[in-house]
């Protein structure tokens, strides 16, 4: 089933509603009656996945904290129109510790961090007669990934935070912090545990869980942050015989219709009609197109004409239908002024959003068929990974050790799905590998935009103080970001961790 259905003793036994180190423990679980058999095992690793539906995780929102499918409003991709929601102030540095945006993602992350723990602490009690020791080690493969993906946010946003991996008591937990490096190394130490003990695919059933190429990718995605390109490509030579390829229609991808393809490789899921599960990164409001997440004008001129070049070059750019003749994939992620967003209303974008754009990857168009609003919890699951991303990853560690050939054959395999010219045709023969990289991250841009994953390749290439100018140079109206160096590239430890436990200490940048 799509959702992951969690009974509601399960939860009640894991620790999950307030701040990591102000009670008595995130993970503390009762046994007695618990840990008995492989049913047990399975509720409580969906206990885990149910993490991942938090609205400050995976699900998002529409007039609340933003969840990750809401962060490329951390970059020049999109304003947080909403600026309460959290990135908007950021970017216009008006937060600060307090803010309950960072409390309510690190609760969350050590909630999911504290869950996997408890897991694999209490899944050796289940007696052998009860399950089978391959069942057992495919569930503790599944574990370990989740903390992995856990503390790879943990590690990627905060930069520094504890590394707890026991279930505490009360005492235990109160603790310092581990640097960037400790926490990152134990990342990949459980990747690289996980990684043999998953199967490659589940019984449609079972559609959902994480896999061996789940895991690849999440290391690959780790190993490409840490600038470990020779990492990248080994971990994706075996993501690569994994029979994943990419969907024939992009658009069709990011809805509900698209959620079976053989191009995800992980996401999160979720089912409208089954239960209220939160699940707002897909709505939108009548009156216009997510007001929370706009698209910027930046973004927008930086996809190129089908001929292959920047509209600052090409023949068939016209300013005054700047629509035509561009990347099919513009249109699909973005609406223009005139364009139908609401199908079963009728309903066109007058341009009445601080950008004069709206956000249309992932967004539904009409009611549900049993009824529920645009507005209301729905059913589109969130792609965590998928193979372009894989693909590119790639073709960015090749580019960095300077191994063009491929990295341009990679390059042009995710172009020819939405029939763009490949890069001999639009950017030319004998590129350096500086021209190249430049190819490789404008690829990244148009094809990952909205996906959440914007702030990671600005930060990842140093390249967050040039995006902050694009920004200013776009001229929204109300929207002032302000680049204050490492503030502008991490997220304070919360101020309620700081008050709660005098073992801790505020991160360098935000002290």
């Amino acid at each position: 089933m799509k959702k992951f259905i969690i009974i509601s003793f399960v939860i009640a036994l894991t620790s999950c509603s307030k701040s990591f180190l102000d009670r008595s423990s995130l993970t503390q679980l009762s046994v007695d009656n618990f840990w008995k058999n492989e049913s047990d095992a399975v509720l409580a690793i969906n206990g885990i996945y149910d993490v991942l539906q938090d609205r400050v995780l995976y699900s998002g929102n529409l007039n609340g904290t933003a969840g990750i499918p809401q962060y490329d409003c951390f970059s020049d991709n999109m304003f947080g129109g909403y600026k309460f929601e959290g990135p908007g102030n950021y970017m216009e540095a008006n937060i600060d510790p307090s803010n309950g945006f960072f409390s309510q993602l690190w609760n969350s992350l050590y909630k999911g961090i504290g869950r996997a723990n408890s897991f694999l602490e209490n899944v050796e009690k289940i007696p052998a007669t009860a399950i089978t020791d391959a069942r057992k080690k495919e569930l503790r493969g599944q574990a370990l990934f989740l903390r992995a993906m856990f503390y790879q946010h943990l590690a990627f946003y905060f930069e520094e935070a504890p590394l707890v991996l026991k279930v505490q008591t009360l005492p235990e937990s109160y603790v310092t912090k581990n640097t960037y490096q400790e926490l990152n190394a134990q990342v990949i130490k459980d990747l690289t545990e996980a990684i043999p003990l998953l199967p490659v695919t589940y019984p449609a059933s079972q559609y959902g869980y994480a896999t061996k190429g789940a895991a690849l990718g999440i290391l690959a995605r780790t190993q490409l942050y840490n600038k470990d390109y020779q990492g990248v490509i080994t971990t994706t030579d075996q993501l690569l015989t994994l029979g994943y390829t990419l969907n024939a229609s992009y658009p069709q991808l990011f809805t509900e219709a698209g959620e079976f393809s053989k191009e995800i490789v992980f996401s999160v899921r979720f089912n409208q009609d089954i239960s209220n599960n939160n699940e707002l990164f897909s709505g939108t409001f009548l009156g216009a197109p997510r007001i929370n997440t706009l698209p910027m004008p930046n973004l927008v001129n930086d996809y190129y004409c089908t001929d292959g070049k920047p509209i600052t070059t090409s023949p068939l750019y016209r300013s005054a239908t700047p629509k035509l003749n561009r990347d099919p994939r513009l249109l699909a992620n973005v609406h223009f002024t005139g364009d139908i967003f609401l199908t079963d209303l009728n309903r066109a974008f007058t341009g009445n959003t601080a950008t004069r754009f709206g956000q249309k990857k992932y967004i539904r168009t009409a009611a549900s068929t049993s009824g529920i609003a645009v507005f209301s919890p729905g059913g589109q699951d969130f792609i965590v990974l998928r193979y372009a991303d894989v693909l590119l990853m790639r073709a960015e560690a090749l580019v960095e050790l300077n191994q063009l050939t491929e990295a341009t054959t990679l390059v042009n395999q995710v172009r020819a799905r939405v029939s763009m010219p490949t890069v001999a045709a639009a950017e030319g023969t004998g590129l350096s590998q500086a021209a190249m990289r430049d190819v490789v991250r404008h690829e990244r841009r148009v094809e990952l935009a909205f996906e959440g994953l914007r702030f990671y390749d600005l930060k990842r290439w140093g390249a967050m103080q040039q995006a902050f100018t694009a920004i200013a140079a776009d001229r929204v109206a109300g929207y002032v970001a302000t680049f204050r160096g490492a503030k502008s590239t991490s997220f304070p430890i919360p101020q309620t961790e700081l008050n709660a436990n005098n073992k801790l200490t505020q991160n360098a940048a935000w002290q």
